[in-house]
């Protein structure tokens, strides 16, 4: 989008139910004089008339141009209305922004998602964007490992996804923090499943999901020997403008719309942020 104060009109062209909570909003921009495009980890600013602006992280891979997912939890104002959009219905956006996750220095490690609730939306975009390079080069990632966490059964967000990962090779492995009777696979913290055997010096592990979450996954994959520039998360703070103008998502002389919302724990490290000290 080349006026990136302007939003751009897109049209909902499909909307996928994740959960009773999340649903993915596929788009499509309106504007094709326009080029776009953008890299896994980037987010954009959604908006609706009359009901404000916000940042969501992209869930697609660019290879999927010119559809853009939006995986978005109803929350608030503006994740209500939309929630209550159909097929057809137009929305704003504004973008992309922010820093991406560094995908090309993946080639020729292992690489294991660590996700909880809406956070697997932007390790999403990583995740299909590195089997796509599987498919079309040879010098590629090695192990993918997914690990995920949820509520409850029903919780459980992007199960096609998954199911298409498994299908690819993925090692996925779920747990929740309450089973039911129809469960049969692990209940409890998302921690539990990391086991010494998936880190190898080769790992890039990419974090995403409640700060608690993050902060004790973080302090595991410590204690297993994980190199501190080899861990990458997102920070999730609230943004007014995305392009760093506003300071709303100041955070230690930083702006996460700009120097992030990607991070390595060693960059985190350096800044005063309480859940990750």
């Amino acid at each position: 989008m080349k006026e990136i104060f302007i939003p751009g009109r897109a049209i909902i062209r499909e909307i996928v139910q994740e959960n009773k909570q999340i649903k993915t909003f596929r788009l499509e921009l309106l504007d094709k004089t326009q080029s776009f495009t953008f890299r896994p980890g980037q987010f954009l600013m959604l908006s609706i008339p009359h009901c404000g602006e916000a940042a969501i992280s992209i869930s697609s891979p660019p290879t999927a141009l010119p559809l853009i997912d939006l995986s978005i939890r109803k929350a608030g104002v503006l994740t209500s209305a939309i929630h209550r959009m159909h097929s057809g219905d137009e929305v704003g956006l504004r973008g992309p922004f922010g820093t991406a996750f560094p995908v090309g220095n993946f080639p020729g490690h292992d690489l294991l998602f660590i996700a909880g609730g809406i956070g697997l939306a932007p390790l999403k975009s990583v995740l299909d964007y590195c089997l796509f390079q599987q498919e079309v080069e040879d010098d590629t990632v090695q192990r993918i490992t997914l690990l995920y966490g949820s509520r409850t059964v029903a919780d459980i967000a992007f199960q096609k996804a998954i199911e298409k990962w498994k299908n690819q090779g993925v090692d996925c492995r779920l747990t929740v923090d309450v089973g039911d009777p129809d469960w049969s696979g692990s209940v409890g913290l998302v921690t539990e499943l990391l086991h010494p055997d998936i880190i190898t010096p080769q790992t890039i592990s990419l974090v995403c999901g409640p700060p608690i979450m993050i902060r004790f996954v973080i302090a595991k994959l410590l204690d297993l020997g994980q190199s501190e520039t080899a861990i990458l998360t997102t920070l999730e703070r609230h943004m007014k403008c995305g392009m760093g103008l506003c300071g709303h998502c100041h955070l230690d002389g930083k702006l996460v719309c700009v120097d992030g919302p990607v991070f390595t724990y060693a960059e985190l490290k350096l800044m005063n942020i309480m859940e990750f000290s």
